[in-house]
């Protein structure tokens, strides 16, 4: 059943404990649906916090764990196929659409347990988020800013803790367990 507003929270279950989202639906309502019908979907489950960096943030929503991966629900996908009698090459045609900005002058990344949209520039939103571990204001205007870890902060910040190899990348897996999705 289709609501007219996206859940209010969303729940982390990590190897390393669970953390609660709040999301910001008045000023971010794409991007928290965005997040909302991903984790109830299941598409966070058994991913990996794939970049975490000390006093800075730790970064996950990625299913290929690198980094690199990601999609959001605005996407689409077609198979057009050529007809047998034809000349024609088979074509796959795949789009996974990325989604605009919706930047909040109002919310900024002003301390830790801030959530944000990982991107790789202006209106590339997929997937990716990323939690602050410390105020991080050359941030503000450059990433969706969709809400606050609302409970669980204690777990945040044991994984910016975390030791960390090349790319910081962790050294040892922290992964999403379970995500889904919950109105308080």
């Amino acid at each position: 059943m289709v609501t007219s507003k996206p859940p209010t929270h969303v729940v982390f279950e990590t190897t390393v404990g669970d953390f609660t989202m709040e999301l910001y639906t008045e000023h971010a309502p794409r991007t928290c649906w965005n997040i909302a019908e991903l984790a109830r979907r299941g598409y966070y489950n058994n991913t990996i916090f794939h970049r975490i960096i000390r006093d800075f943030m730790i970064q996950g929503g990625d299913p290929t764990g690198t980094g690199r991966g990601g999609e959001s629900i605005y996407g689409y996908s077609t198979i057009i196929h050529s007809q047998p009698h034809r000349d024609f090459l088979n074509v796959i045609f795949c789009y996974r659409a990325k989604f605009d900005d919706e930047i909040s002058k109002e919310l900024k990344h002003t301390g830790a347990g801030v959530l944000s949209m990982a991107n790789s520039g202006p209106n590339t939103n997929g997937s990716q988020f990323f939690i602050t571990l410390a105020p991080t204001p050359w941030l503000d205007g450059k990433h969706t800013v969709f809400g606050r870890i609302s409970a669980g902060m204690k777990v945040i910040q044991r994984m910016g803790m975390v030791p960390t190899g090349s790319n910081d990348r962790p050294r040892e897996e922290i992964h999403i367990k379970r995500a889904y999705p919950v109105s308080q």
